[in-house]
Formats: structure tokens, sequence, C-alpha cells
């Protein structure tokens, strides 16, 4: 008799990594940053500056160490989320470091002191907006566990947010009630607040959701929740409305109530919410333009900018200028006036980059933008469990919402909200807290592409209890 025959093994797939990709496209993203850095010199000073290469060594590094602690803690994290940032970040120093030298020529010229470079802060916040990444991807090994924080990073969230309310250390600046400064060093806490308040949103839905799914009465076909239910919809509104009134801050409400809801349809899947939370935003918008001058001022600017363009609608007006100027290929880095507009660096800078990149660079930075946000939501859906699920949402959400704020507000689709460009604009605080949340993307894509551990098939695999 036969022996029987053994059928051979079959080999199991291994899930690539993608780290040698990721470091790939790095390079490429760190020489476009190098080439547009260098390309700002050699237009406006005819010759690369000294500190031009120690600029690029120090981003270099940083770099390079980001990919390094990628690989050894997160090795199957996202492998186009770094790049993307990274691209984004070097282009916003590149423009920073243009509008610097034209500072310095215009104070030469009227006899000035040379100011001091703000790319240099800029470079400083860079830094240790990478040192945190490392340090979230390598302290956060599993995400789920920030579930257990729930409320605490609730009112933590709330105390940053009205944490510019408060006497001393609150300050104002130009009209807006965002900051605190302690000495020298001034600090948006709102930035911060967003990642926690997000946190709170995935846990507390994580746990809700189940209820405020469930449908009670239908008015005109609409599916409306139990009335208990509709309370943290209301909150939210109301704390929305809080930092619009106290704080003058038209952009953190939009954004922050943008993500509640937004977060509420994606956890329970009902349209509803989505129609309630429009509701609720027109009443507020409406009672925000006719209760608040300044409000009304944003609108009126927005509907017409050239009936007062020497005054109110300067700015506006002179970004507008600037993108007609840039055309569809611009410019040239370091061959137009940026400088016209007011707040270049900051609030305006996309206006700089539309001048001198012209609408096709421009086009190219919002398909980076989207990468970004495109690969955060993948990441969402790809995630094992709800909670990270719901973090990854929010986060990249958060993203997309003031992306589309602070364009729209500055090509005039919508009235100006005064927040910054993230990666792009000059200021700590927006780089520093964007930067963690994409460390909490790629620990929650890491997770959400780790193979399961070799020889334990699904079905066989243990199930264990997690404590959150």
């Amino acid at each position: 008799m036969a022996a029987p025959t053994t059928a051979p093994a079959v080999p199991r797939y291994r899930q690539p990594d993608r780290r040698w990709a990721e470091l790939g496209l790095l390079v490429a993203a760190f020489a476009v940053g190098a080439a547009a850095y260098i390309q700002v010199d050699l237009a406006v000073l005819g010759k690369v500056n000294d500190g031009t290469w120690g600029v690029l060594a120090i981003t270099g590094a940083l770099i390079l160490s980001a990919h390094v602690a990628v690989r050894l803690v997160a090795r199957y994290a996202d492998p186009l989320l770094l790049p993307a940032v990274v691209t984004l970040n070097l282009l916003g120093l590149a423009m920073i470091h243009r509008l610097d030298l034209a500072d310095e020529l215009r104070a030469r010229r009227a006899g000035q002191p040379i100011p001091t470079p703000d790319v240099d802060s800029q470079l400083t916040w860079t830094a240790l907006g990478i040192v945190l990444f490392i340090a979230v991807i390598v302290v956060v090994r599993d995400h789920r566990r920030l579930q257990r924080y729930t409320y605490t990073a609730m009112l933590a969230g709330l105390v940053l947010l009205l944490l510019p309310l408060a006497p001393v250390i609150g300050a104002q600046i130009n009209g807006a009630t965002l900051w605190i400064r302690i000495g020298s060093l001034s600090f948006q806490p709102g930035e911060l607040a967003k990642i926690l308040l997000t946190i709170f949103f995935a846990g507390y839905l994580t746990v809700k959701r189940d209820s405020l799914a469930l449908v009670r009465t239908k008015v005109l076909g609409l599916e409306l929740p139990r009335g208990r239910d509709l309370g943290p919809l209301l909150v939210a509104w109301f704390v929305s409305l809080a930092v619009l009134v106290f704080e003058r801050d038209l952009g953190t409400s939009l954004v922050f109530f943008g993500l509640f809801v937004t977060m509420l349809y994606i956890a329970t899947q009902r349209r509803s919410w989505l129609v309630l939370g429009a509701i609720l935003f027109l009443t507020g918008a409406a009672f925000a333009y006719l209760a608040f001058g300044h409000v009304r001022l944003r609108v009126d600017v927005w509907l017409d900018p050239f009936t007062d363009e020497a005054d109110r609608g300067y700015q506006i007006a002179q970004s507008l200028y600037g993108f007609a100027s840039g055309g569809m290929f611009g410019t040239g880095l370091g061959q137009g006036y940026p400088q016209l507009v007011p707040y270049a660096k900051s609030d305006f800078i996309f206006a700089a980059f539309g001048e001198e990149l012209g609408l096709i660079g421009v086009a190219a930075m919002l398909v980076v933008f989207a990468i970004v946000i495109q690969r955060g939501m993948r990441t969402s859906i790809a995630c094992r469990d709800v909670f990270g699920t719901l973090l990854a949402a929010g986060l990249s959400i958060v993203l997309a919402l003031q992306v589309f704020v602070v364009i729209g507000g500055v090509t005039r689709l919508i009235p100006l909200t005064g927040l910054t460009t993230p990666f792009l604009s000059l200021g700590g605080s927006s780089l520093v807290a964007n930067w963690i949340a994409v460390a909490l993307l790629m620990r929650i894509s890491d997770a959400a592409r780790r193979p399961e551990p070799e020889g334990v098939a699904m079905e066989d695999a243990p199930t264990q209890a997690v404590r959150l």
C-alpha cells in the first residue's frame, strides 16, 4: 500500500511594512523643500545664504530621526503620511524664509534695524513638533489606552479652550482672545484642545453610539433621536457659541461644532444628526451675524471687499490680487510681491504661494493635503476597533475642516475666520498640535496594518480582554 502523501505547506503571506518606500518618499520630500529654500535665496539674494545649509542639515536630521523612530516602533504605519506632512512643513519654512528676506530688504532700504528672521522660530517649533511626534509614537504603544482618559481629555480640552479668558495670562491679538502669554512665550492652547476634545468625542461616542442611533419619532420624514440624547449636540453648540462670543474666534467655533456633528454621523450613520447640526449651525450663524459687529464686518467684507479696499477690505483684496498675479504658473519663488498681503506669514500664507507658484502649484499643495486626509480616513476604515476608527476619523476631520475654512477664506469662498494653514503658516501652536495629531494617526495605522502573529489563524486566535 502506498504511503499517504502530505500536502505541501502553503507559505504564509507576509505583510510588507513599506518603510523603504517611506524613506524614498522622504528623500523626495526633502529634495522638494531644499530646492524651494535654495531657489528663494538665488532669486532674492543671487547666491545661497550661508545659513541655508544649516537649516537644511537640521531639517534633514529631524526627518531621518522621525523615520527611524517609525521604523523601530511603528513599522507597519502608513508610508505616505509622514512624507506628505514633511513636504508641507518644508514648503512652509521656505515661504517664511522668503518673506523674511523681503522684510530684511525693506528694512535696509528704510535704514531701519533688520528684524529677527521668523524662520528661526518656526524651525525651532518644527524641531519640537517632530520630537513630540517621536515621543507620542514611542509612549502610546496602544491607542486604545487613550479611551481610559475620555472624560479627563474633555476636562483638559475645555480648560485649554477657555484658558485665554483667564486674567493676567490671557492675551488678545488682532481682536481675538486666543493666546496665553507667560513672559516672552506665547501659545494658542485651543490647538491642543482640538486633539483632546477629539479623544473625548471618540471615547464618548464609542460607549453611547448605540443609544444615539435609536430612532424614537419622525417629523416630516426626519428620524429624530430620543430627547435626552440631544444633550451632547446642544452642549457642543453652546460651547462653540461661547468660544465665538467670548473669544471672538469664529474659526475654532466652526471647527469644534463641525467636528462633533460629523463624528456623530460616523458613529451612528444617522443622517438626521447632519440635518439637526445644519439647523443649529444656521441658527447660530444668524444669531452671530445679528449680535456681533465683528461677524457682520467679516461677512460684509466677504460679500464685497472692493467697496472699502483701502481699509476693511485691504487684506482680502491684496490676497485676490496676488492670486491674479500668479496666474497659472506663478511668478516663481522669490520673484513676486507676497509681502504686500498683511499677515502673509500666518493667516494668508496660501495667498503667498498662490502668487509665486500659481494655480498649478497651489493645486499640487491641495493634493498633498488631500493625501494626508485620505490616508487618515483610510486608517479609520481599516482600524479594527471602534475607538480607533472614530479617533482617526476625528483627527482627519479636524485637518480637513481647518484646511477648508482657511483656504476658503483666503480665496473668498467663505468669510475669513482667522485660522492658520496646517503645517505651512508661521506659528508654533498649530504646528506642534498637528505633528501630535499625525503621530496618533501613525500609531492607529500601525495597529490597523499590523499582520496577525505567525501561525495563529483568525478563527483560532485567543480572545483577550482589554481594560479601557
